[in-house]
This record gives structure tokens, C-alpha cells and sequence, in this order.
């Protein structure tokens, strides 16, 4: 699909951006590039290729025409100026750091996001010296004393996971505008349909496609979106890798020759190249068969997830109930601003009796399956403090909000009076 200037709406976007024909044949449905090189025209046009003096493809790990589809999709829908798609979200961190850091360096993250991010940017990224300062990003005062000559970026999501914070994202841009650093949101709870926080001044946009951009449970993937918005080039000592010559491309400078495209370029003709996490093509393809349903499939979570926190809200063996859809949510009035027709399908929430009754509680569910993943048309639970969040310490759980009694919810597209008549029953049968 080509704009031509015309602003289309979230669902225009999702169900025609990406792909529109097959120009050899017509066909309209994308085709899966199942190849690993490309054919070049001569021994000049390579030589173009590989010095980016010219567009095209050369090695499927570094570009496939099936997941360029999807990538200009999913770019559509998050108003970037380039998208990369990876084998994972865990992928795309993983790109995304060693693009913009260094040994020495330091990223400012929120304690409150997924253990899995904490865990690589802990564990792994601190052996090859870049370090984590961890910081409430609830309270942008905190993210700013955070910061020093060594950071290289803020890292925190949209909605928290799993206790359903919501970031405060215009107050985190003027802070990461005005110390030189980007600001980098996983947008993975609320997706492109609920939120697009470019537009609140993001400068970097990450997601686990795993989830809500699949939706099916079919697809491990990740992807990064440049917001075309920070100038790389103002600071070339804190970010050489893009504003300083690449030796390895002839000393090209990534922002001068790229633009408001340097870090997306930046990621898929070096990093990609270099790491290798490149994403299939035949998942790119799924990817992009579900961009087509995201807004319809996010508007019924959100109003399924609505309803659900309304039950638990109400139900006597619930102790409490996290919701950013809900009054009695301490940032209702912040999701209000932020997330556009709805909240997502996201809900954290604890049982009464502790963590026995709330093993009773996920033990006792038929219809509802206990897995690992979220963002899945079907509804799923897990116990995050023994599974997901399990790498952490008992102090670092404390301090991110995860008691030994949270339970997230990822409610999905069935029936609601199937959804709650699950839970009432379990519940039922864990009460004390």
C-alpha cells in the first residue's frame, strides 16, 4: 500500500500495508521467499549491494522479501521509520543494545518490565561490561538522577508486565530528550492499535511479535521500530556505532548517509549481519496474516479483559485486581491519555489464602490453558513469581511489585460468559 499522502486509519493500515500484489503475477496473497541468496545482475550490481550504494536483497539473513512485508506493515502501524523483524523479542533487545552500547556504558531501565529483559541486560550484557541502573519509571524524577555520561538510553513498556503499570511517556521523552539519550519502549502489552509511542516521543519501539502481533501462539519473533526522531548525529562520543565511520562499510556514517533511518540501517546492515537473529521468513509470513486482524482481535481483548477485572474486582476471594481499564487503578487517568480504545487484555491479580490457594486457583481451570505465553487468542494464566519472573531474587520480585500471590491474566477472544464462568468455578474451588 502506498499512502499517497492520504492519513489511513489503524485497521486500512494493518489489513493493506506491506504487500499488494505480486507485480510478476498478480497474485495478492504474499509469498513465502523460502531462500537463503539472491541472483545479481553483474558483478557491479553486487558490488553496489554490498557498499549500500544501492537498495536489494543479497542474503536472507540480512533481508528477505517476505519479511520486509511484514516489517513495512508492522512500520505502517507504529508510525517508525523503519522496522527490523528478529527471531524473538529476547532477539531484538539483544540487537538493540549492542547497537547503541559499549563496555562502559549503562542503560536506565525500569524494575517493573519482564524478567526475561531484566535477566539478559543483568546476567548477560553485564559480562561483556554494560551495566543496568534500575529505576522506578513510575516516578520520572527517579530516571533523570539515574542517568550519567555512560547511559545510552531509558528502557521501560507501555504497561508493565505483569503488574499493569502504565509509563508516563511524555514526561520520560522531555527527560530523554534533554539528556541526549533515547527513549525505548516494549510496547508488547498495548500494541500499535492501543498505543503508538512515537507520537508520545519515543525515539525506539520494540516488541515481543510472539504476542499480540500473532496472536495465535504460533510465532516466536521480535522486532525494533525507529522512530526517525533523535539526532544520532548531535552525539557521535555516546553513539559511534552510528554517528561515527563504519570500517566495516567502507566508513560510511550511518546518520549521515540514513538520516531519520540511521538506527533501523544501522540494525539490519550491521547487526543483523553481525548477530544473526534473523527472522524466517515463513513466520514473517504468519506475522503479517495476523497484522490484518490486530485492531479487531485488540479491540475484543480490551473489552473482554474490561468485564473479567470487573468480575474480579467484585469476587470475594480476590484480594485485589490490577487493570488499567479499572477506576481503582492508581494510573487510570494516565491510561486514559495514553491507550486509545482500550486497555488491552492484560490483568494482575491475586487470590485470597496466598500462593496454595492460588496454585488451587490455575489447577482447577478447565477452559482457560496455563502456559508460558500471552497475547494468544485464547486465554491463558501463570503464576509469574515461580515461572516467568522466577531468574529474579526474592528482594528484585519485591521491588518490582511481584508478590508470591500474583496471577496474570492474558484473556482472550472467547466468550466472556465462558471466561467467567472458568474463573468463578476455579475460584470456587480455591476459596479457604
Amino acid at each position: 500500500m502506498s499512502d499517497n499522502g492520504k492519513n489511513f486509519g489503524m485497521m486500512t493500515r494493518a489489513l493493506h500495508s506491506g504487500w499488494k500484489n505480486d507485480p510478476a503475477t498478480g497474485a495478492s496473497g504474499l509469498p513465502v521467499y523460502i531462500t537463503s541468496a539472491y541472483q545479481f545482475k553483474s558483478t557491479e550490481h553486487a558490488a553496489r549491494l554490498f557498499s549500500l550504494s544501492e537498495e536489494g536483497y543479497i542474503y536472507s539473513r540480512l533481508s528477505n522479501p517476505t519479511v520486509s512485508a511484514f516489517e513495512e506493515g508492522l512500520n505502517s502501524l507504529e508510525g517508525g521509520s523503519g522496522c527490523v523483524s528478529l527471531s524473538s523479542g529476547q532477539s531484538a533487545f539483544t540487537h538493540l543494545i549492542a547497537a547503541l552500547c559499549s563496555s562502559g556504558d549503562n542503560m536506565v531501565v525500569s524494575k517493573k518490565i519482564y524478567g526475561g529483559t531484566l535477566t539478559l541486560l543483568q546476567n548477560v550484557f553485564s559480562r561483556f561490561g554494560i551495566n543496568t541502573i534500575l529505576v522506578d519509571s513510575d516516578h520520572p524524577c527517579q530516571v533523570e538522577q539515574a542517568i550519567n555520561d555512560e547511559t545510552r538510553g531509558i528502557i521501560t513498556e507501555t504497561i508493565g508486565n505483569p503488574i499493569m503499570n502504565v509509563a508516563p511517556l511524555e514526561a520520560l521523552a522531555r527527560i530523554a530528550k534533554r539528556q541526549g539519550v533515547p527513549l525505548i519502549i516494549d510496547n508488547t502489552f498495548a500494541s500499535p492499535v492501543l498505543c503508538r509511542p512515537i507520537e508520545w516521543g519515543a525515539n525506539a519501539v520494540i516488541h515481543s511479535t510472539t504476542k499480540y502481533i500473532s496472536g495465535n501462539g504460533n510465532v516466536i519473533g521480535g522486532a525494533i521500530i525507529d522512530g526517525g526522531n533523535f539526532d544520532w548525529s548531535a552525539y557521535p562520543d555516546k553513539f559511534p556505532g552510528i554517528a561515527k565511520p563504519d570500517p566495516a562499510y567502507h566508513n560510511i556514517v550511518f546518520a549521515e548517509k540514513f538520516g531519520n533511518s540511521a538506527l533501523y540501517a544501522k540494525l539490519h546492515m550491521a547487526m543483523v549481519r553481525d548477530l544473526g537473529g534473523c527472522q524466517s521468513p515463513f513466520d514473517a509470513y504468519l506475522l503479517h496474516l495476523s497484522l490484518g486482524t490486530l485492531p479487531l482481535r485488540m479491540e475484543r481483548h480490551s473489552r473482554n479483559a474490561l468485564e473479567t477485572a470487573q468480575f474480579l474486582e467484585r469476587h470475594p476471594s480476590v484480594e485485589w485486581v490490577r487493570y488499567p481499564g479499572l477506576s481503582s487503578h492508581p494510573q487510570n487517568d494516565m491510561a486514559k491519555v495514553y491507550l486509545k480504545g482500550g486497555c488491552g487484555g492484560m490483568i494482575a491479580f491475586s487470590v485470597k489464602g496466598g500462593i496454595e490457594a492460588g496454585k488451587k486457583f490455575i489447577e482447577a481451570l478447565d477452559l482457560i490453558g496455563h502456559m508460558a505465553n500471552l497475547g494468544d487468542s485464547r486465554t491463558i494464566v501463570i503464576h509469574p513469581a515461580s515461572t516467568t519472573h522466577s531468574q529474579l531474587t526474592p528482594q528484585q520480585r519485591e521491588a518490582a511489585g511481584i508478590g508470591e500471590g500474583l496471577i496474570r491474566l492474558s484473556v482472550g477472544l472467547e466468550d466472556i460468559d465462558d471466561i467467567i464462568e472458568d474463573l468463578s468455578a476455579a475460584l470456587s474451588s480455591a476459596s479457604v
